[in-house]
């Protein structure tokens, strides 16, 4: 496989063995049983390894059927407004958007624009920018569009939880309380006791496509779940 060659296309039931050993490639099982091959990325301790989605980087056919299927387990929440998180969240938040039926959706940023109000903003970091310090910041003329709404917050991938902390964390400074969160890849486990420490009850309301599994160097130098 050549680095273009991920994300490109959704597989038949049973084309790729989830079980093991893996390679270069994690096969990511959608609920129907169709597959998408995901690169596996090496963590710092060359021990451990994760499966990457960069949704930006999809194919367009792969893009539709994550944001068909993300819209699906939201739509029992009734969402009225769908918020993204930066970046690579705000390409499924606009296609789920759509598919819920909406007419826009409210994208949070990082660049700070020079009618925003620093009390609408709080730090934000990531796994794939750890060291990176920046902040998410909500537009105020968007406020109207969350209060009194039942308000869905998506991003693309949940991982170590530090940036729907921070979605939750700015939407609380707006006094907004969502329904459910969404992501496309709930990425191994680790998020879930980062984000109950702080927000017990939001594990019991976040909804994924799929799950990925941290992966463990095997004594043949495959990865296995």
């Amino acid at each position: 496989m050549q680095p273009h060659d991920f994300w490109q296309e959704i597989y038949p039931t049973d084309t790729f063995d989830p079980a093991g050993p893996f390679d270069t490639f994690y096969p990511a099982v959608l609920e129907d049983g169709r597959q998408i091959m995901l690169p596996i990325r090496h963590l710092s301790n060359g021990e451990n390894a994760l499966a990457s989605l960069i949704i930006n980087q999809a194919s367009f056919a792969v893009q539709d059927a994550l944001a068909d299927a993300l819209a699906a387990k939201l739509k029992p929440y009734d969402p009225e407004i769908v918020v993204g998180l930066p970046t690579l969240g705000l390409t499924l938040a606009a296609a789920v958007a759509r598919r819920l039926g909406h007419g826009r959706y409210v994208p949070l940023g990082t660049s700070r624009k020079f009618w925003y109000d620093d009390e609408l903003s709080v730090p934000m970091s990531s796994i794939t920018t750890p060291e990176y310090s920046k902040r998410l910041y909500a537009d105020p003329r968007m406020l109207p569009l969350l209060r009194n709404a039942r308000v869905a917050v998506i991003d693309d991938v949940i991982s170590s939880g530090s940036s729907i902390l921070a979605g939750l964390s700015l939407m609380s400074a707006i006094g907004i309380e969502p329904v459910v969160i969404g992501a496309a890849m709930l990425q191994s486990e680790r998020w879930r006791d980062t984000i109950a420490d702080i927000y017990p009850k939001w594990r019991d309301h976040i909804v994924g496509v799929f799950r990925t599994p941290l992966l463990s160097k095997t004594a043949d130098g495959h990865w296995m779940k």
